[in-house]
């Protein structure tokens, strides 16, 4: 270990971008044992852990990094599985350079240990060697309700299972993953990646039940009755709006709507023919990882121009580097301190283009960030297609205030320290109690929340 002076950090290949953008294959490849291993050596094995202490989930990083140098895939299988619910998942769409690698004491001088990468490599290469997530036994006498299948369900699924509670899982949508299926592009994250960690827990013991929305075709009631605990993992999935003139326009379309159209089309599922933007020119309004999504898809999608306007300058932007810096490879063209006023259209409301003013950030007495419009600084931009990519909020269900489950001020679920609700029994995890967030916040809050659901339900 520690041999970060002789090894430089290098990253995983990469496909070259003439290739990358003419399909949706992941862009990354994995690396081999040996480079893994000659990554995973560099790692200081520091007394305290900064890549542990940033990690949402608190992994076990450089227990798996010493175990990886050594060429142990078997402990680091182990180790890495122990603490996540789908490190494989995980190692492609963290937010590494935010995280455990942007804490990573090497960072100064000489580069983080390449974290994400080398956490894929041990699940890939686990499962090459026919390692496979382990589960304990259903006990056969407790079940519990799961609402929604996005990373906070398919967490807390995993966990009850490794306790042999079976998870019963409610997904209204007609695929399971909700964020990790439809919201994530698949040169992120292959599909079958997703799918093939479902199947596994299925075949686990959790029961799936796809296009089952909750509250309008299956009352919550049936589910306080039947099941011995309840666990909402149901995202926040209102789009978060612009409220500007136009912004319903033909040919203006919120990210998530506009993703989850192109992963249909990729499934071979049903899709919108009204959102193709092939020969468009594409303004994406937002500079989070999810504005990246829409900018890089529209590309491969065979998009005249990708635009990402964002209101702030680049070192602000949101979202990882990393996805800045792919998209720009790809060709997207970027837009810095603007905001939009109105969408302009045609005589027949087709989006013909953007109406913007120019911003510029100051800082406050007090320390304070501040946005500021500059004077008589508008102009416009031609566009066929806007998305809009500015986060999301909780939607308002019924179901939630008629059986006294409280909500904040914007919606979000309310839970005590043990992730309980203000019902009894009912459990809650994910962006539906955080608001947007990453998934490895989910991910954590999934697991979290089965700790007490065994507790209570096992005492």
């Amino acid at each position: 270990m520690q041999n970060f002076i002789f090894n430089e950090r290098i990253e995983p290949s990469k496909k070259p971008v003439n290739e990358r953008i003419k399909n949706f294959s992941e862009i990354y490849e994995i690396y081999n044992p040996n480079e893994a291993s000659t990554q995973a050596d560099r790692c200081v094995q520091c007394g305290d852990p900064y890549c542990h202490n940033s990690c949402p989930l608190h992994n076990f990083i450089p227990h798996w990094l010493k175990t990886v140098a050594e060429k142990d895939i078997d402990l680091a299988f182990k180790i890495s599985n122990e603490s996540s619910p789908f490190p494989e998942i995980m190692g492609r769409v963290c937010p590494q350079d935010r995280l455990c690698e942007g804490a990573c004491t090497l960072n100064e001088g000489y580069g983080a240990i390449t974290i994400g990468a080398i956490e894929t490599f041990i699940s890939e290469e686990g499962f090459k060697r026919g390692l496979r997530p382990e589960f304990e036994p259903l006990r056969g006498d407790k079940k519990v309700a799961i609402i929604g299948s996005g990373p906070a369900g398919l967490s807390c699924a995993s966990f009850l299972l490794r306790h042999g509670i079976e998870p019963h899982v409610f997904e209204r949508a007609d695929r399971a993953g909700g964020l990790l299926t439809y919201g994530i592009p698949n040169f992120k994250l292959d599909k079958r990646v997703v799918q093939r960690r479902i199947e596994w827990l299925v075949e686990a013991g959790m029961k799936l039940n796809l296009g089952i929305e909750v509250g309008k075709n299956l009352d919550f009631e049936e589910l306080l009755e039947n099941y011995d605990a309840v666990f909402l993992g149901i995202g926040a999935t209102k789009p978060r709006r612009a409220n500007i003139p136009g912004e319903d326009a033909k040919g203006a379309f919120m990210a998530m709507d506009f993703l989850t159209n192109v992963q249909r089309k990729i499934f071979g599922d049903e899709y919108s023919k009204e959102m193709e933007v092939k020969d468009k020119t594409v303004v994406v309004i937002g500079g989070g990882d999810t504005a990246m999504d829409c900018v890089r898809t529209s590309i491969r999608e065979g998009a005249k121009k990708a635009i990402c306007a964002y209101r702030r300058d680049e070192q602000s932007m949101p979202g990882s580097r990393k996805e800045v810096r792919n998209a720009k490879e790809e060709g997207a063209e970027f837009v810095y301190n603007v905001a939009p006023t109105k969408i302009l259209t045609d005589e027949d409301g087709n989006v013909i283009g953007v109406e913007f003013v120019k911003t510029i950030s100051t800082v406050t007495k007090e320390g304070k960030r501040k946005l500021e419009i500059v004077k008589n600084s508008e102009f416009t931009m031609d566009a066929d297609v806007v998305i809009f990519a500015l986060g999301f909020e909780n939607t308002p269900l019924e179901f939630l205030a008629k059986h006294g489950i409280e909500t904040n001020e914007w919606g979000a679920i309310k839970v005590d320290e043990h992730y309980e609700t203000t019902k009894p029994g009912v459990f809650a995890g994910g962006d539906c109690y955080r608001g947007a967030h990453l998934v490895v916040t989910a991910a954590y809050d999934g697991r979290e929340a089965a700790k007490h659901i065994v507790q209570r339900i096992l005492a």
